[in-house]
């Protein structure tokens, strides 16, 4: 199967799915119902599974960009005869501004081809492939609409050149010259739900999409250092999110893998919730924190009433539990890496380190619950007695080993974080009695930490109680106020990773990471600003903002050897590690203007 780079795609969202469109105009990914739904375009995990492409029928080279604050993608192709752009966006409801914007999206992909000089002979491909590829659908025309229907998934396309159907696809030429404009619209519906699929005017879509998105950009403007990088990554993040719940996917995609050829190969299109209270901290610095009420609720929601039982980690985009994995057999793979898999079992794990980054997020928001919710209440109150009970309890840890669990150090201080912020709502959410036993044990943790986390033989804070490894997880040790950054142990720690971990500025997790995970390699950039060192930490943070694709998007991590980016994508973690950088090193940079 051939390699379409996972960073060569540009991502489109709509508050409900995502599809990704590479640079040669052809739409290798879209679940339309919503972002962990059966894909009706698959290629990105096997050439046979479905795609649409628009393109020059002959060599061309190609140049894309968004349109200013949104998520709409505009493509311009140069061919030897001329020039042509083509603009895709997945459609927001008319209308919708601000908030509001992927509430009730008609799950519409719209397309423009656009004349911009000479001629420009091109060609139209459309292979819908449904569940994943395993089916191949009914293709009929009527009245100038091509009908694709099998089991429980239907579209319909209107395109204003001619289409031939040949067996389970369409194909067409048409020529665009100079001033012409030609329309293609892609419109989804369940079989059996009674309503057809919409089908508007796609440039009405893209004049729509446009000013909605940049209605909400509007409301978000991040004014700190790295400004342009940090509007972007926020988008992207937004991009991200499930409209109808608040709840944030990790990434778009599954089984874009770590490494080529290697099986860790999951399906990221969940709800963790490490990543969704790190992107709220994230998006209180680049956007507007307005939905905090909402989003905590969904939590709560989701978690439901809690025991003695581990915190649920993670959740489908509208809370559900069971998210159990299996494997798509029938799938080459991405690059061949299989296998190919839908659900994640991480939903078993016991992580403990969700239980800080629930309770840092809602510190941090805490004006904007006020009022506070009783299910809001409630499950921060749940939270802490679970990091008062299970801190000494061993855990996956939050790269979710699926190994024997063990005591991770940065676990340990995320149950510190829990009981800290705990601590500090104090009667908003629990008795005296509760905080003085969430204090007690918050003392009990940090003592452990700084007695059995720091390794004399390593000279630094390993990544487990009693281990030799370095991880880069407890860099998230200074960010949480565990530490501060100039300790002298918390600097050897960050020196040694820097050292031993770190190429070119990518830092990898641990020992036999095959990769530079991105979001550490910005933790890293955060923790040298917080520690003073303002040059090192913006050179750092430039470096790692040059590895961003052409777009400014990031998949999970980038190889040092070739820049090549791999992981499922956009990730909504490495994008949370921008945002993050770049408002430490603004506070950073503040205090040291202040303090001269």
């Amino acid at each position: 199967m051939p390699t379409r780079h996972i960073s060569e795609h540009g991502f489109l969202a709509d508050g409900r799915s995502a599809a990704l469109v590479d640079r040669d105009g052809s739409v290798d990914w879209w679940c339309p119902p919503r972002f962990d739904a059966p894909s009706v375009f698959g290629r990105l995990l096997d050439e046979d599974a479905g795609h649409w492409s628009i393109r020059p029928e002959g060599e061309s080279t190609s140049t894309r960009s968004y349109l200013d604050d949104a998520l709409v993608l505009r493509t311009v192709f140069a061919t030897a005869t001329g020039t042509v752009a083509v603009t895709d966006a997945l459609a927001l409801e008319p209308g919708a501004r601000g908030h509001d914007i992927g509430m009730r999206s008609p799950r519409v992909l719209a397309r423009l081809v656009e004349g911009l000089t000479g001629e420009v002979a091109m060609r139209v491909d459309y292979a819908p492939r449904f569940e994943y590829g395993r089916v191949g659908a009914y293709l009929t025309e009527r009245d100038g609409v091509i009908r694709a229907t099998a089991g429980a998934c239907r579209l319909e396309l209107r395109a204003d050149v001619p289409l031939t159907i040949a067996g389970g696809a369409a194909t067409g030429r048409f020529t665009a010259r100079a001033g012409s404009t030609h329309r293609f619209t892609l419109g989804y519906a369940p079989t059996y739900a009674g309503a057809e699929p919409a089908l508007p005017d796609a440039a009405e879509v893209i004049a729509e999409t446009v000013a909605g998105w940049r209605s909400w950009s509007a409301l978000h403007d991040y004014q700190g250092e790295y400004r342009d990088e940090v509007r972007r990554s926020a988008l992207a993040v937004q991009g991200m999110t499930y409209a109808p719940s608040g709840a944030v996917v990790a990434a778009a995609t599954t089984s874009v893998p770590e490494r080529l050829g290697g099986d860790r190969n999951y399906d990221y299109r969940y709800v963790w919730l490490r990543d969704f209270s790190l992107t709220l901290q994230a998006l209180w610095r680049a956007a507007c924190p307005d939905e905090a009420d909402r989003q905590f609720t969904w939590v709560a929601r989701a978690m439901g009433r809690i025991g003695d039982e581990p915190v649920p980690i993670m959740y489908g985009v509208e809370g559900e539990r069971d998210l159990t994995e299996h494997d798509l057999d029938h799938l080459a793979g991405y690059a061949g890496s299989r296998p190919v898999l839908v659900g994640n079992d991480a939903w078993r794990q016991r992580q403990n380190d969700v239980l800080g980054e629930v309770l840092d997020a809602a510190w941090l928001m805490r004006y904007y619950l006020d009022p506070m919710s009783p299910e809001v209440r409630d499950l921060l109150r749940t939270l802490a007695d679970q990091a008062e009970r299970g801190w000494h309890r061993p855990d996956a840890g939050m790269w979710e080993a699926r190994g024997p669990q063990r005591h991770y150090v940065s676990s340990k201080v995320e149950c510190w974080t829990a009981l800290d912020r705990a601590v500090r709502f104090g009667s908003r959410i629990g008795e005296p009695a509760d905080v003085a036993r969430w204090a007690a044990a918050r003392d009990e943790v940090r003592a452990a930490v700084l007695a059995r986390g720091w390794n004399e033989r390593v000279g630094a804070y390993t990544g487990a109680f009693g281990s030799d490894d370095l991880d880069a997880s407890v860099l998230v040790m200074p960010l949480v106020g565990f530490l501060p950054a100039g300790d002298r142990r918390m600097r050897a720690t960050m020196d040694l990773l820097e050292r031993r971990l770190s190429r070119d500025g990518l830092l990898r997790r641990f020992d036999g990471d095959p990769a530079g995970f991105v979001i550490c390699s910005f933790w890293l950039a955060a923790g040298l600003a917080e520690a003073g060192e303002l040059n090192r930490a913006r050179r750092l943070f430039e470096r790692l903002a040059a590895r961003a694709n052409d777009l400014g998007l990031y998949a999970e991590q980038i190889d040092p050897d070739t820049g090549e980016q791999m992981g499922n994508f956009p990730q909504a973690y490495s994008h949370i590690g921008l945002i993050t950088a770049a408002g430490r090193i603004t506070d950073a940079a503040a205090r040291a203007a202040s303090s001269r």
